[in-house]
Protein backbone atom coordinates (compact mmCIF):
# COMPACT_ATOMS: atom_id res chain seq x y z
CA UNK A 1 0.00 0.00 0.00
CA UNK A 2 1.69 3.26 -1.10
CA UNK A 3 1.55 6.52 0.73
CA UNK A 4 0.50 9.41 -0.86
CA UNK A 5 1.33 13.37 0.10
CA UNK A 6 -1.25 15.63 -0.12
CA UNK A 7 -0.47 20.04 -0.17
CA UNK A 8 -1.25 21.15 3.26
CA UNK A 9 -2.16 24.52 1.92
CA UNK A 10 -4.73 22.50 0.19
CA UNK A 11 -6.19 21.35 2.92
CA UNK A 12 -6.27 24.79 4.42
CA UNK A 13 -8.26 26.28 1.72
CA UNK A 14 -10.85 23.77 1.35
CA UNK A 15 -11.55 24.25 5.82
CA UNK A 16 -11.47 27.64 4.76
CA UNK A 17 -14.13 27.21 2.31
CA UNK A 18 -15.99 25.00 4.86
CA UNK A 19 -15.80 27.44 7.80
CA UNK A 20 -18.36 30.46 8.41
CA UNK A 21 -16.81 33.83 8.13
CA UNK A 22 -17.54 35.54 11.54
CA UNK A 23 -16.20 39.62 12.77
CA UNK A 24 -13.40 39.65 15.01
CA UNK A 25 -14.68 39.39 18.38
CA UNK A 26 -12.55 40.25 21.68
CA UNK A 27 -10.71 37.37 23.39
CA UNK A 28 -9.89 37.22 27.20
CA UNK A 29 -5.64 37.04 27.66
CA UNK A 30 -5.13 33.57 29.15
CA UNK A 31 -2.28 31.27 28.95
CA UNK A 32 -2.54 28.67 25.82
CA UNK A 33 -1.66 25.77 27.50
CA UNK A 34 -3.10 27.27 31.12
CA UNK A 35 -3.18 23.52 32.51
CA UNK A 36 -0.02 22.83 32.12
CA UNK A 37 1.25 25.47 34.57
CA UNK A 38 -1.54 24.48 36.88
CA UNK A 39 -1.18 20.97 38.39
CA UNK A 40 -4.20 19.03 38.14
CA UNK A 41 -4.71 15.01 38.50
CA UNK A 42 -6.51 14.49 35.87
CA UNK A 43 -7.05 16.94 32.69
CA UNK A 44 -4.68 19.12 30.98
CA UNK A 45 -6.88 21.57 29.72
CA UNK A 46 -6.14 24.15 27.19
CA UNK A 47 -9.10 25.67 26.48
CA UNK A 48 -10.58 25.34 22.51
CA UNK A 49 -11.26 29.24 22.70
CA UNK A 50 -7.01 29.63 23.24
CA UNK A 51 -4.65 31.43 20.77
CA UNK A 52 -1.48 33.05 20.07
CA UNK A 53 -0.67 35.62 18.29
CA UNK A 54 2.86 34.47 17.39
CA UNK A 55 1.95 30.60 16.15
CA UNK A 56 5.75 30.87 14.45
CA UNK A 57 7.83 30.88 17.83
CA UNK A 58 4.82 29.96 20.15
CA UNK A 59 7.88 28.35 22.35
CA UNK A 60 11.05 29.41 21.91
CA UNK A 61 13.36 26.93 23.88
CA UNK A 62 16.76 25.89 22.28
CA UNK A 63 18.79 22.77 21.18
CA UNK A 64 22.79 22.32 22.78
CA UNK A 65 24.84 19.86 20.55
CA UNK A 66 27.92 18.78 21.94
CA UNK A 67 29.77 16.45 20.81
CA UNK A 68 31.43 14.08 22.78
CA UNK A 69 35.31 13.29 23.33
CA UNK A 70 37.18 10.13 24.05
CA UNK A 71 37.55 9.27 27.81
CA UNK A 72 39.45 6.33 27.67
CA UNK A 73 42.89 6.88 28.83
CA UNK A 74 44.66 4.70 25.98
CA UNK A 75 43.43 6.15 22.85
CA UNK A 76 46.18 4.04 21.25
CA UNK A 77 43.81 1.23 20.16
CA UNK A 78 42.13 3.31 17.26
CA UNK A 79 38.62 3.87 17.84
CA UNK A 80 38.00 5.15 21.54
CA UNK A 81 35.39 2.35 23.39
CA UNK A 82 34.69 5.36 25.71
CA UNK A 83 33.40 8.70 24.75
CA UNK A 84 31.37 11.44 26.75
CA UNK A 85 31.93 14.58 28.50
CA UNK A 86 32.59 15.45 31.96
CA UNK A 87 30.66 17.12 34.21
CA UNK A 88 29.77 20.56 33.20
CA UNK A 89 27.80 23.84 33.31
CA UNK A 90 25.16 24.61 30.44
CA UNK A 91 22.14 26.50 29.64
CA UNK A 92 18.62 25.20 31.07
CA UNK A 93 17.69 21.75 29.86
CA UNK A 94 14.90 19.10 30.26
CA UNK A 95 15.39 16.68 27.61
CA UNK A 96 18.84 14.65 26.83
CA UNK A 97 19.93 12.37 23.95
CA UNK A 98 22.33 11.04 21.94
CA UNK A 99 23.05 11.54 17.86
CA UNK A 100 25.35 10.27 15.85
CA UNK A 101 26.06 10.52 11.63
CA UNK A 102 24.43 7.34 10.03
CA UNK A 103 21.42 5.82 10.83
CA UNK A 104 21.74 2.94 9.72
CA UNK A 105 24.47 2.48 12.46
CA UNK A 106 23.39 0.77 15.68
CA UNK A 107 24.60 1.83 18.79
CA UNK A 108 25.84 -1.25 20.63
CA UNK A 109 26.53 -0.03 24.41
CA UNK A 110 25.55 1.79 27.52
CA UNK A 111 24.74 5.44 27.29
CA UNK A 112 24.47 7.03 30.95
CA UNK A 113 23.94 11.12 32.13
CA UNK A 114 23.80 12.72 35.19
CA UNK A 115 22.49 16.12 35.08
CA UNK A 116 22.16 18.35 38.18
CA UNK A 117 18.54 20.28 39.14
CA UNK A 118 17.91 24.03 38.70
CA UNK A 119 15.59 23.58 41.53
CA UNK A 120 18.07 22.00 44.23
CA UNK A 121 20.91 22.27 42.79
CA UNK A 122 21.93 18.73 43.01
CA UNK A 123 23.24 16.11 40.96
CA UNK A 124 21.40 12.88 39.96
CA UNK A 125 23.22 9.46 39.73
CA UNK A 126 23.83 8.07 36.84
CA UNK A 127 20.73 7.28 34.79
CA UNK A 128 20.67 4.98 31.80
CA UNK A 129 19.50 6.92 28.11
CA UNK A 130 17.39 4.08 25.67
CA UNK A 131 19.83 3.13 22.95
CA UNK A 132 17.51 0.46 20.87
CA UNK A 133 15.95 3.42 18.65
CA UNK A 134 15.69 2.24 15.17
CA UNK A 135 12.93 0.12 15.40
CA UNK A 136 10.79 3.06 16.05
CA UNK A 137 11.18 5.24 12.18
CA UNK A 138 10.16 5.56 8.90
CA UNK A 139 10.19 2.32 6.60
CA UNK A 140 13.47 1.57 4.53
CA UNK A 141 13.44 3.23 1.00
CA UNK A 142 10.62 5.51 2.22
CA UNK A 143 11.40 9.35 1.33
CA UNK A 144 11.10 9.95 5.13
CA UNK A 145 13.87 7.37 6.28
CA UNK A 146 16.37 8.23 3.33
CA UNK A 147 16.50 12.21 3.85
CA UNK A 148 19.66 13.28 3.86
CA UNK A 149 19.59 15.28 7.11
CA UNK A 150 18.76 11.97 9.00
CA UNK A 151 20.54 10.79 11.68
CA UNK A 152 21.04 7.62 14.43
CA UNK A 153 19.61 8.87 17.72
CA UNK A 154 19.20 7.19 21.11
CA UNK A 155 15.46 7.77 23.07
CA UNK A 156 15.01 10.88 24.35
CA UNK A 157 15.16 10.86 28.19
CA UNK A 158 13.52 13.43 30.18
CA UNK A 159 15.42 14.57 33.63
CA UNK A 160 13.53 18.11 34.10
CA UNK A 161 14.47 21.57 34.48
CA UNK A 162 18.42 21.06 34.51
CA UNK A 163 21.57 23.12 34.02
CA UNK A 164 24.46 20.99 34.57
CA UNK A 165 25.53 17.32 32.32
CA UNK A 166 27.62 14.88 32.70
CA UNK A 167 27.65 11.76 29.91
CA UNK A 168 29.70 8.56 28.83
CA UNK A 169 28.74 6.15 26.36
CA UNK A 170 30.37 2.81 26.54
CA UNK A 171 30.77 0.60 23.44
CA UNK A 172 29.78 -2.88 24.22
CA UNK A 173 32.04 -5.46 25.51
CA UNK A 174 34.42 -2.39 26.91
CA UNK A 175 34.57 -1.59 30.87
CA UNK A 176 34.03 1.77 31.61
CA UNK A 177 37.28 3.81 32.51
CA UNK A 178 37.22 4.56 35.90
CA UNK A 179 39.57 7.67 35.37
CA UNK A 180 36.63 9.19 33.03
CA UNK A 181 33.93 8.87 35.41
CA UNK A 182 35.65 10.41 38.41
CA UNK A 183 38.98 12.44 37.61
CA UNK A 184 41.24 13.17 39.86
CA UNK A 185 39.84 16.63 40.04
CA UNK A 186 36.68 15.88 41.26
CA UNK A 187 36.61 14.65 44.74
CA UNK A 188 33.92 12.05 45.01
CA UNK A 189 30.09 13.53 46.08
CA UNK A 190 28.37 12.47 48.72
CA UNK A 191 24.61 11.61 47.63
CA UNK A 192 22.73 14.37 46.72
CA UNK A 193 19.61 14.47 49.46
CA UNK A 194 17.33 14.58 46.14
CA UNK A 195 18.45 11.33 45.42
CA UNK A 196 18.56 9.91 48.96
CA UNK A 197 14.80 10.99 49.29
CA UNK A 198 12.48 12.69 47.47
CA UNK A 199 9.08 14.32 49.61
CA UNK A 200 6.27 14.02 48.28
CA UNK A 201 4.59 17.58 47.57
CA UNK A 202 2.14 19.02 50.43
CA UNK A 203 -0.27 19.82 47.96
CA UNK A 204 -0.99 19.97 44.48
CA UNK A 205 -0.57 23.71 44.56
CA UNK A 206 3.03 23.59 46.27
CA UNK A 207 4.99 21.44 43.48
CA UNK A 208 7.35 23.09 42.17
CA UNK A 209 6.76 24.53 38.70
CA UNK A 210 8.79 26.76 36.11
CA UNK A 211 8.11 30.42 36.81
CA UNK A 212 6.08 30.88 33.15
CA UNK A 213 3.60 28.30 34.31
CA UNK A 214 2.59 29.63 37.80
CA UNK A 215 -0.25 32.05 37.07
CA UNK A 216 -2.21 29.21 34.57
CA UNK A 217 -6.11 28.60 35.51
CA UNK A 218 -6.26 25.52 38.00
CA UNK A 219 -8.10 22.67 35.54
CA UNK A 220 -11.08 20.38 36.88
CA UNK A 221 -9.41 17.06 37.91
CA UNK A 222 -11.15 13.80 36.75
CA UNK A 223 -8.60 11.67 38.74
CA UNK A 224 -5.94 12.07 40.62
CA UNK A 225 -2.42 12.31 38.87
CA UNK A 226 0.31 9.69 39.65
CA UNK A 227 3.47 11.41 41.16
CA UNK A 228 6.84 11.36 39.45
CA UNK A 229 8.91 8.26 39.68
CA UNK A 230 11.60 8.81 41.98
CA UNK A 231 15.71 8.07 41.50
CA UNK A 232 15.53 6.03 44.82
CA UNK A 233 13.31 5.45 47.79
CA UNK A 234 10.66 8.02 48.13
CA UNK A 235 10.06 9.75 51.55
CA UNK A 236 7.10 9.30 53.51
CA UNK A 237 3.92 11.19 52.13
CA UNK A 238 2.52 13.82 54.23
CA UNK A 239 -1.01 13.71 54.66
CA UNK A 240 -3.35 14.48 51.90
CA UNK A 241 -7.13 14.37 51.88
CA UNK A 242 -6.43 12.20 48.93
CA UNK A 243 -3.20 10.18 47.92
CA UNK A 244 -1.99 10.13 44.75
CA UNK A 245 -1.89 6.71 42.32
CA UNK A 246 1.66 6.37 41.68
CA UNK A 247 3.49 3.76 39.82
CA UNK A 248 5.24 0.93 41.73
CA UNK A 249 8.69 0.56 40.34
CA UNK A 250 10.82 3.33 39.94
CA UNK A 251 12.23 3.76 36.37
CA UNK A 252 14.62 5.44 34.09
CA UNK A 253 14.98 5.24 30.61
CA UNK A 254 16.24 2.43 30.47
CA UNK A 255 17.88 -0.01 27.83
CA UNK A 256 16.55 -2.68 25.79
CA UNK A 257 18.88 -5.15 25.82
CA UNK A 258 21.54 -5.14 28.26
CA UNK A 259 25.70 -5.31 27.35
CA UNK A 260 26.60 -9.12 27.99
CA UNK A 261 30.24 -7.61 27.42
CA UNK A 262 31.27 -10.80 24.90
CA UNK A 263 33.25 -8.31 22.55
CA UNK A 264 33.92 -4.74 22.14
CA UNK A 265 31.72 -3.01 19.41
CA UNK A 266 32.70 0.12 17.95
CA UNK A 267 31.17 3.37 18.80
CA UNK A 268 29.35 5.44 15.72
CA UNK A 269 31.10 8.43 14.09
CA UNK A 270 29.94 11.79 14.92
CA UNK A 271 28.49 11.01 18.82
CA UNK A 272 26.20 14.78 19.77
CA UNK A 273 24.64 15.17 23.01
CA UNK A 274 21.67 16.60 23.01
CA UNK A 275 19.94 19.07 24.86
CA UNK A 276 16.74 19.91 24.32
CA UNK A 277 15.12 23.06 26.16
CA UNK A 278 11.25 22.60 25.23
CA UNK A 279 10.86 26.25 26.15
CA UNK A 280 7.75 27.92 28.31
CA UNK A 281 4.39 28.16 26.92
CA UNK A 282 3.52 31.60 25.32
CA UNK A 283 0.77 33.54 26.70
CA UNK A 284 -1.77 34.28 24.36
CA UNK A 285 -3.18 37.63 22.68
CA UNK A 286 -6.33 39.49 22.53
CA UNK A 287 -7.95 38.31 18.88
CA UNK A 288 -10.83 36.80 17.52
CA UNK A 289 -12.88 33.93 18.24
CA UNK A 290 -11.70 30.66 16.39
CA UNK A 291 -13.62 30.75 13.45
CA UNK A 292 -12.60 33.98 11.98
CA UNK A 293 -9.91 33.70 9.23
CA UNK A 294 -7.89 37.17 10.74
CA UNK A 295 -4.39 35.71 9.11
CA UNK A 296 -2.61 37.90 12.42
CA UNK A 297 -3.49 35.72 14.61
CA UNK A 298 -4.13 32.35 12.91
CA UNK A 299 -0.01 32.41 11.89
CA UNK A 300 1.63 31.06 9.33
CA UNK A 301 0.27 28.64 6.30
CA UNK A 302 1.52 26.10 8.37
CA UNK A 303 0.08 26.44 10.97
CA UNK A 304 -2.97 27.10 9.82
CA UNK A 305 -2.99 23.97 7.45
CA UNK A 306 -1.90 22.35 11.15
CA UNK A 307 -5.17 23.55 12.63
CA UNK A 308 -7.22 23.51 9.31
CA UNK A 309 -6.85 19.50 9.09
CA UNK A 310 -9.26 19.50 11.73
CA UNK A 311 -11.73 21.49 10.62
CA UNK A 312 -14.20 19.11 10.45
CA UNK A 313 -13.94 18.43 14.30
CA UNK A 314 -13.23 21.77 15.77
CA UNK A 315 -12.36 25.91 14.97
CA UNK A 316 -9.74 26.49 13.53
CA UNK A 317 -7.00 27.66 16.44
CA UNK A 318 -9.11 25.02 18.71
CA UNK A 319 -6.37 23.93 21.27
CA UNK A 320 -8.49 20.75 22.23
CA UNK A 321 -11.18 18.61 20.05
CA UNK A 322 -13.75 18.05 22.78
CA UNK A 323 -15.03 14.65 23.26
CA UNK A 324 -18.23 13.45 22.15
CA UNK A 325 -21.14 11.15 22.83
CA UNK A 326 -21.87 8.10 21.35
CA UNK A 327 -24.67 9.27 19.21
CA UNK A 328 -23.21 12.05 18.02
CA UNK A 329 -19.86 9.87 17.03
CA UNK A 330 -21.95 8.38 14.88
CA UNK A 331 -23.93 11.04 13.13
CA UNK A 332 -20.31 12.51 12.28
CA UNK A 333 -19.17 9.32 11.33
CA UNK A 334 -21.55 9.33 9.06
CA UNK A 335 -20.91 12.64 7.61
CA UNK A 336 -17.24 11.96 7.53
CA UNK A 337 -16.78 8.50 6.02
CA UNK A 338 -20.79 8.16 5.20
CA UNK A 339 -20.04 7.55 1.01
CA UNK A 340 -17.07 4.28 2.26
CA UNK A 341 -19.68 2.80 4.63
CA UNK A 342 -21.47 -0.69 3.83
CA UNK A 343 -25.14 -0.57 4.39
CA UNK A 344 -24.56 -3.01 7.29
CA UNK A 345 -22.33 -0.43 8.56
CA UNK A 346 -24.44 2.40 8.33
CA UNK A 347 -27.34 0.60 9.78
CA UNK A 348 -24.86 -0.16 13.15
CA UNK A 349 -21.80 1.50 13.48
CA UNK A 350 -19.46 -0.21 15.44
CA UNK A 351 -17.60 2.94 16.55
CA UNK A 352 -16.67 4.16 20.27
CA UNK A 353 -17.75 7.78 21.23
CA UNK A 354 -14.90 10.82 20.46
CA UNK A 355 -12.49 11.30 23.46
CA UNK A 356 -11.34 14.95 23.56
CA UNK A 357 -7.76 14.90 22.29
CA UNK A 358 -5.42 18.19 22.41
CA UNK A 359 -4.00 19.11 19.57
CA UNK A 360 -0.78 20.26 18.61
CA UNK A 361 -1.58 23.76 19.16
CA UNK A 362 -2.49 22.96 22.43
CA UNK A 363 0.92 21.42 23.46
CA UNK A 364 2.34 24.01 21.37
CA UNK A 365 4.06 22.87 17.98
CA UNK A 366 6.35 25.45 16.57
CA UNK A 367 4.73 24.43 12.64
CA UNK A 368 7.50 25.62 10.80
CA UNK A 369 9.92 23.16 11.57
CA UNK A 370 8.09 20.05 10.29
CA UNK A 371 7.64 19.33 6.26
CA UNK A 372 5.03 21.38 5.06
CA UNK A 373 3.29 18.52 3.31
CA UNK A 374 1.46 16.18 4.94
CA UNK A 375 1.91 12.65 4.54
CA UNK A 376 -0.61 9.65 4.17
CA UNK A 377 -1.32 6.04 3.84
CA UNK A 378 -4.99 4.24 2.43
CA UNK A 379 -6.47 3.60 5.77
CA UNK A 380 -6.02 2.27 9.75
CA UNK A 381 -6.46 -1.37 9.80
CA UNK A 382 -4.40 -1.38 13.22
CA UNK A 383 -2.50 0.84 15.66
CA UNK A 384 0.90 -0.14 17.23
CA UNK A 385 1.21 0.79 21.05
CA UNK A 386 4.56 2.14 22.16
CA UNK A 387 5.99 3.80 24.81
CA UNK A 388 8.69 6.68 24.63
CA UNK A 389 11.47 5.36 26.77
CA UNK A 390 11.74 8.93 28.48
CA UNK A 391 11.18 7.51 31.62
CA UNK A 392 8.66 8.15 33.80
CA UNK A 393 9.60 11.36 36.26
CA UNK A 394 7.19 13.88 34.82
CA UNK A 395 3.65 15.24 36.37
CA UNK A 396 1.22 14.95 33.41
CA UNK A 397 0.87 19.00 33.58
CA UNK A 398 4.20 18.49 32.70
CA UNK A 399 3.49 16.64 29.63
CA UNK A 400 3.05 19.13 26.58
CA UNK A 401 6.33 20.27 27.35
CA UNK A 402 7.61 16.45 27.40
CA UNK A 403 5.91 16.23 23.85
CA UNK A 404 7.71 19.47 22.28
CA UNK A 405 10.84 18.29 23.30
CA UNK A 406 10.29 14.73 21.99
CA UNK A 407 9.00 16.83 18.96
CA UNK A 408 12.16 19.35 19.01
CA UNK A 409 14.35 16.18 19.38
CA UNK A 410 12.61 14.30 16.39
CA UNK A 411 12.56 16.80 13.94
CA UNK A 412 15.66 19.10 14.89
CA UNK A 413 17.97 16.66 16.39
CA UNK A 414 17.49 13.26 14.15
CA UNK A 415 15.90 14.86 11.15
CA UNK A 416 12.91 13.55 10.81
CA UNK A 417 9.60 15.22 8.85
CA UNK A 418 7.40 15.57 11.93
CA UNK A 419 6.99 13.80 15.44
CA UNK A 420 6.92 10.49 14.14
CA UNK A 421 3.93 9.16 16.10
CA UNK A 422 0.24 9.68 15.49
CA UNK A 423 -0.54 10.27 18.98
CA UNK A 424 0.64 10.47 22.57
CA UNK A 425 -0.96 9.95 25.96
CA UNK A 426 0.19 10.44 29.04
CA UNK A 427 -0.07 8.38 32.85
CA UNK A 428 -3.25 10.73 33.63
CA UNK A 429 -5.09 9.40 30.38
CA UNK A 430 -4.71 12.74 28.48
CA UNK A 431 -4.87 12.06 24.66
CA UNK A 432 -2.76 14.63 22.25
CA UNK A 433 -2.40 14.90 18.69
CA UNK A 434 1.02 13.99 16.98
CA UNK A 435 2.10 13.88 13.82
CA UNK A 436 0.45 16.52 11.67
CA UNK A 437 -2.37 15.88 9.05
CA UNK A 438 -5.71 15.02 11.08
CA UNK A 439 -6.96 13.08 14.00
CA UNK A 440 -9.74 11.38 11.67
CA UNK A 441 -7.05 11.03 8.77
CA UNK A 442 -4.59 7.86 7.67
CA UNK A 443 -1.77 9.84 8.41
CA UNK A 444 1.40 8.48 7.71
CA UNK A 445 3.89 8.07 11.03
CA UNK A 446 7.16 6.99 12.00
CA UNK A 447 6.68 4.71 14.77
CA UNK A 448 6.70 1.15 13.53
CA UNK A 449 9.99 0.57 11.22
CA UNK A 450 8.52 -1.80 8.45
CA UNK A 451 4.81 -1.41 9.56
CA UNK A 452 3.79 2.31 9.08
CA UNK A 453 1.47 1.93 5.77
CA UNK A 454 -1.76 1.36 6.72
CA UNK A 455 -1.24 1.74 10.97
CA UNK A 456 -1.38 4.21 13.68
CA UNK A 457 1.45 4.92 16.22
CA UNK A 458 0.02 5.21 20.08
CA UNK A 459 3.06 6.49 22.25
CA UNK A 460 2.54 6.64 26.09
CA UNK A 461 5.09 9.00 27.81
CA UNK A 462 7.08 7.16 30.05
CA UNK A 463 8.72 3.80 30.41
CA UNK A 464 7.73 0.53 31.34
CA UNK A 465 9.62 -2.20 31.34
CA UNK A 466 9.45 -2.59 34.81
CA UNK A 467 6.80 -0.11 35.76
CA UNK A 468 2.56 -0.51 35.50
CA UNK A 469 1.04 2.09 33.63
CA UNK A 470 -1.47 3.36 35.35
CA UNK A 471 -5.70 2.67 34.85
CA UNK A 472 -6.27 6.24 33.68
CA UNK A 473 -3.37 5.33 30.66
CA UNK A 474 -5.20 1.89 29.39
CA UNK A 475 -8.59 3.45 29.57
CA UNK A 476 -7.20 6.19 27.30
CA UNK A 477 -5.77 3.87 25.25
CA UNK A 478 -9.10 1.76 24.71
CA UNK A 479 -11.18 4.56 24.28
CA UNK A 480 -8.72 6.52 21.16
CA UNK A 481 -8.43 2.54 19.44
CA UNK A 482 -12.18 2.45 19.56
CA UNK A 483 -12.63 5.68 17.89
CA UNK A 484 -10.06 5.65 15.38
CA UNK A 485 -10.30 1.67 14.62
CA UNK A 486 -14.11 2.18 14.35
CA UNK A 487 -13.63 5.13 11.66
CA UNK A 488 -12.09 2.51 9.48
CA UNK A 489 -14.51 -0.46 10.50
CA UNK A 490 -11.68 -2.10 12.17
CA UNK A 491 -12.41 -4.42 15.41
CA UNK A 492 -9.94 -4.09 18.18
CA UNK A 493 -10.51 -7.79 19.23
CA UNK A 494 -9.71 -8.67 15.68
CA UNK A 495 -7.05 -9.54 13.27
CA UNK A 496 -5.60 -8.30 10.18
CA UNK A 497 -2.89 -8.66 8.32
CA UNK A 498 -0.52 -5.97 6.97
CA UNK A 499 2.50 -5.75 4.25
CA UNK A 500 5.99 -5.88 5.89
CA UNK A 501 8.16 -2.52 4.55
CA UNK A 502 11.08 -4.93 5.88
CA UNK A 503 12.62 -5.17 9.40
CA UNK A 504 14.47 -7.60 11.55
CA UNK A 505 11.11 -10.02 12.03
CA UNK A 506 9.38 -10.11 8.84
CA UNK A 507 11.51 -9.55 4.90
CA UNK A 508 10.23 -6.64 2.96
CA UNK A 509 6.89 -7.57 1.38
CA UNK A 510 5.56 -10.62 3.41
CA UNK A 511 2.06 -10.40 4.49
CA UNK A 512 1.79 -10.63 8.03
CA UNK A 513 -0.89 -11.72 9.97
CA UNK A 514 -1.27 -9.26 13.52
CA UNK A 515 -3.57 -8.14 16.21
CA UNK A 516 -5.89 -4.83 15.31
CA UNK A 517 -4.05 -3.60 18.38
CA UNK A 518 -0.47 -4.72 18.65
CA UNK A 519 2.66 -4.29 20.62
CA UNK A 520 5.57 -2.69 19.17
CA UNK A 521 7.37 -6.05 19.75
CA UNK A 522 4.43 -7.49 17.39
CA UNK A 523 6.26 -6.03 14.30
CA UNK A 524 9.73 -5.60 15.23
CA UNK A 525 12.33 -7.44 17.49
CA UNK A 526 12.59 -4.68 20.51
CA UNK A 527 11.17 -4.92 23.93
CA UNK A 528 8.86 -1.65 23.27
CA UNK A 529 6.17 -0.89 24.74
CA UNK A 530 7.71 -2.32 27.91
CA UNK A 531 7.04 -5.70 29.59
CA UNK A 532 4.16 -4.32 32.01
CA UNK A 533 2.47 -1.90 29.15
CA UNK A 534 2.07 -5.13 26.82
CA UNK A 535 0.53 -6.94 29.04
CA UNK A 536 -2.28 -4.62 29.70
CA UNK A 537 -3.10 -4.98 25.77
CA UNK A 538 -5.47 -7.71 26.00
CA UNK A 539 -7.51 -5.42 28.43
CA UNK A 540 -7.37 -2.18 26.05
CA UNK A 541 -8.68 -4.66 22.90
CA UNK A 542 -11.46 -5.58 25.34
CA UNK A 543 -12.70 -2.45 26.27
CA UNK A 544 -12.65 -0.72 23.31
CA UNK A 545 -14.49 -3.49 21.45
CA UNK A 546 -17.27 -2.88 24.45
CA UNK A 547 -17.12 0.80 23.62
CA UNK A 548 -17.86 -0.09 19.91
CA UNK A 549 -20.71 -1.80 21.25
CA UNK A 550 -19.43 -5.46 19.98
Amino acid sequence: MRGFLASSIGVTCAAALALPLTPPAAASVRPALGAEAARSGATVTVGSASRRADAETPVPGSTQSLPLVPLTRDRSAGTPTEQGLPRRDVRHFSLVGVVWDDPATELHGRVQVRTRAVATGTWSGWQDVETHNAEHAADPGTAESAAGGVRGATAPLWVGDSDGVQVRVTAEGADPDPGATKPKSEAPEPKPKSEAAEPKPKSEVAEPKPKSEAQAPKPKPEAAEPKPESEAVAAKPKPKPKPEPEPEEGEQGGDDAAVDGTAVTPLPAGLHLELVDPGDPAQSEPGPRPGSLNPETLGSAESLAASAANAELAPLGATEIPALERAETEREMLTLRGSELTEEQRAKPYIGPRPRIVTRRGWGANESWRERQFAYTSKVKAAFVHHTASGGKYWCTQAPSLIRGIYRYHVLSMGWRDIGYNFLVDKCGNIYEGRAGGVTKAVLGAHTRGFNSNSMGIAVLGSYGSTKPTVATVNAISRLTAWKLGLYGANPRGKTYLTSGGGNLFRKGRNVRLNVISGHRDGFSTECPGRLLYAKLGTARASAARLQGR
